[in-house]
């Protein structure tokens, strides 16, 4: 999957879902929280250092819609919130020009101002990388798909609740919504050209 890409840092943004505390810690396949937060800062610092845009979403667990469903994949919609779960990973530091975007569903385009960050500062393009792959990262690339920005997906940037969706999401989804990459191939498309 490390195949060339062009990337005009002027017109990129990544947008880094959910590497708060109720998420990086939980149990992920096939890369865990603590790989897929600092693949992600290597991608926030690669695209800043370009001029690029870096956007964080994080999930109000607080206010969270959950209509009913056969399954809770997440958590027991009836238990206790821990304490800080909300929070960044203190591995995450917003920096100068960084944008926070809180969002109460799997999607960071609905209810938010995320679509009107990128439009008015001119982004084409959208770098997706967080957690998890199969359900925050794979609703905002949708809403970010519908909405006609280019995707490219660091797919070792992103984790799943297990390898299956995981690779469902990588192998099947993402390659019909944008391009797929790895981590290095992103940072190095972002570096200034000679």
């Amino acid at each position: 999957m490390s195949m060339e890409l062009e990337l005009d840092p002027r017109t990129t943004a990544a947008v880094i879902v959910d590497l708060q505390n109720a998420t990086v810690g939980r149990e992920l396949a096939p890369y865990s929280g603590a790989e897929v937060v600092e693949r992600s800062l290597q991608i926030a610092d690669a695209l800043r250092a370009a001029g690029g845009l870096v956007v964080f979403t994080t999930v109000n667990l607080h206010e969270l819609i959950r209509p009913p469903a056969d399954k809770f994949v997440v958590r027991d919609p009836n238990a206790a919130i821990p304490e800080g779960a909300n929070e960044f990973v203190e591995r995450v530091k917003l920096q100068p020009g960084d944008k926070h975007v809180i969002k109460r569903q799997w999607g960071a385009f609905y209810g938010t101002d995320l679509d009107l960050q990128l439009r008015r500062r001119g982004i084409k393009t959208v770098i997706m990388t967080g957690l998890a792959t199969n359900m925050g990262v794979e609703s905002t690339a949708r809403g970010a798909y519908d909405r006609v920005f280019e995707l490219v997906f660091a797919h070792n940037a992103m984790s799943g609740l297990n390898g299956e969706m995981h690779e469902f999401s990588v192998t099947q989804m993402f390659p019909l919504m944008g391009k797929v990459r790895d981590t290095a191939t992103i940072v190095a498309a972002l570096r200034p050209r000679p």
